[in-house]
C-alpha cells in the first residue's frame, strides 16, 4: 500500500508543481504584455471548462480502464500543453494569440483533472473500507502536500520567467513531467481502480443525494476562492502595490504553501475538536460559516483606516487557514460517500463541480476586478460563501 501511495503522490506532486508554475508564468507574462484583467481571465476559461468535462467523463473512463491509464494520460497531456505553449509568437494578433493560449490551457485543464481525479480516487482503493479515520488522514496528507507543492510552483513559475524567459521555462518543465511520466508507467499497477463490471455512460448522472449536495456546495466554495485569487489578487499586488514578479510569486506561493500545511494537519485539528470522530455535515456547516465571517471581516477592514496591505495579507492568511480545513472535510466526505466500484465516477462528478466553481470564479475574478477592483472580488466571494454555508445544511450529520 505504501509503495503505491508513494508512486501516486510523487506523480501528483510533480504535476502540481508544474501546474502552479504554469499558472503564474502565463498570468505574469501576459500581464507584462499589457493584457487587461478580463482578457487574462479569458486565457484560463477553457482550462476550467475542460476540467468540468474531464471530471465528468474521466471518472467513468477510469472505472473501465483503470486509474493508471487516466493518470498517465494526464501527464502526457501536460507535457504536450507546455510544448505547444512554448511555440507562441508574440507578433501574432492579440485575438490569435489569446485563442492559441486558450487551446494550450484546455489541454492543461484536461491533464490537471485527469491527474487529480486519478490520484485522489486511488487513495480510496489503498485504504481498507472500515478505516474512516485512516482515510481522512491519508487524503488530507495527499491534498495538503499537493497544495504546498503547487504553492512552491507559483514561486518557481515567477522565478523561471525572470531567469530563463517564457519559452525556455516551458521546455524545462515539460522535461521534468516527461521524466515522471516514464516512472509512473513502469512502477504503477495496471488494475488499480478498475471496476469489476463496466458501467454504462448514463450511470454518470445517477449520483446519490449526498454527493449531489456536496458537489453543489463545492461549486461555490472554490468559486469563492478563485474570484479573488486567480486574477484579482496578483494584478492588485503588481499594479496597486507595485510588487515585482518574484515578490508576487512569493506571496502567492506562501499563501498556498501555508494553506497546504494546514490542510495536511486538518485531521489532527478537526478530530481534537470532534473528540476523535470523523467530520460530517455539521463540520462542513461550521467551517463554511467561519469562512464567510472571515471574508466579511476583510471587506469591512478595507473600508477603515487600516492599510490595505495589512488588511489583505493578514485577512487572506486567516481565510486560507479556514478554507484549508473546509476543503479537507469536503475531500474526506466525497470519499466517504463514494460507492465501491463507482468511486471513480462519484469522485469525478464531484470534481466536475469543483471545476465548475473554478470556471465561475476565474471569469468573475477578471470581470469584477475590471469593474470594481479587488473589493468587488471580495464581495463576490462573500456571496458565494453564503451559498456554500446554506447548502451545507443538506449534508448528513452524525447521530447525536
Amino acid at each position: 500500500m505504501l509503495k503505491n501511495y508513494a508512486i501516486v503522490t510523487g506523480a501528483y506532486w510533480s504535476f502540481m508543481l508544474t501546474d502552479g508554475a504554469l499558472r503564474m508564468l502565463v498570468l505574469l507574462y501576459f500581464h507584462e504584455l499589457g493584457y487587461s484583467p478580463l482578457t487574462l481571465a479569458m486565457l484560463f476559461l477553457l482550462y476550467e471548462f475542460f476540467g468540468i468535462v474531464t471530471n465528468l467523463f474521466g471518472g467513468w473512463l477510469a472505472t473501465r480502464c483503470g486509474l493508471k491509464s487516466t493518470l498517465v494520460g494526464g501527464l502526457v497531456l501536460q507535457s504536450l500543453a507546455m510544448v505547444m505553449l512554448s511555440q507562441l509568437d508574440t507578433s501574432w494578433p492579440e485575438m490569435m494569440a489569446v485563442a492559441y493560449v486558450m487551446a494550450s490551457q484546455a489541454l492543461s485543464g484536461i491533464a490537471k483533472d485527469l491527474t487529480k481525479m486519478s490520484s485522489k480516487t486511488a487513495i480510496k482503493f489503498l485504504i481498507p473500507e472500515d478505516q474512516s479515520s485512516s482515510l481522512f488522514k491519508w487524503v488530507s496528507a495527499l491534498t495538503g502536500s499537493k497544495n504546498a507543492i503547487k504553492g512552491i510552483g507559483f514561486f518557481v513559475g515567477a522565478a523561471l520567467l525572470s531567469w530563463f524567459g517564457f519559452a525556455n521555462s516551458l521546455w524545462i518543465m515539460a522535461a521534468g513531467i516527461f521524466t515522471v511520466l516514464i516512472s509512473s508507467i513502469v512502477a504503477l499497477p495496471q488494475e488499480i481502480g478498475r471496476a469489476k463490471s463496466k458501467p454504462k455512460l448514463q450511470a454518470l448522472f445517477s449520483q446519490g443525494r449526498d454527493i449531489n449536495w456536496l458537489s453543489f456546495s463545492r461549486i461555490f466554495l472554490f468559486g469563492a476562492r478563485d474570484i479573488w485569487f486567480v486574477v484579482g489578487l496578483p494584478i492588485f499586488l503588481t499594479s496597486q502595490l507595485d510588487w515585482d514578479h518574484p515578490q508576487t510569486g512569493t506571496f502567492m506561493a506562501s499563501w498556498v504553501i501555508a494553506y497546504g500545511i494546514v490542510q495536511a494537519f486538518a485531521p489532527k485539528i478537526i478530530k481534537n475538536r470532534l473528540h476523535g470522530k470523523a467530520p460530517d455535515g455539521k463540520t462542513a456547516i461550521e467551517l463554511a460559516g467561519f469562512l464567510l465571517a472571515s471574508m466579511v471581516a476583510m471587506i469591512i477592514a478595507l473600508q477603515t483606516a487600516l492599510p490595505a496591505t495589512i488588511a489583505i495579507i493578514g485577512g487572506l492568511f486567516i481565510f486560507g487557514a479556514i478554507f484549508a480545513l473546509n476543503s479537507s472535510v469536503h475531500s474526506f466526505l466525497i470519499l466517504e460517500y463514494a460507492d465501491g466500484d463507482k468511486a471513480a465516477m462519484n469522485v469525478g462528478f464531484y470534481y466536475m463541480a469543483n471545476a465548475m466553481g473554478r470556471l465561475l470564479g476565474t471569469l468573475l475574478s477578471g470581470l469584477l476586478f475590471q469593474l470594481g477592483g479587488l473589493n468587488a472580488c471580495l464581495i463576490g466571494s462573500a456571496t458565494f460563501l453564503l451559498v456554500t454555508t446554506l447548502s451545507s445544511f443538506k449534508l448528513p450529520r452524525h447521530a447525536s
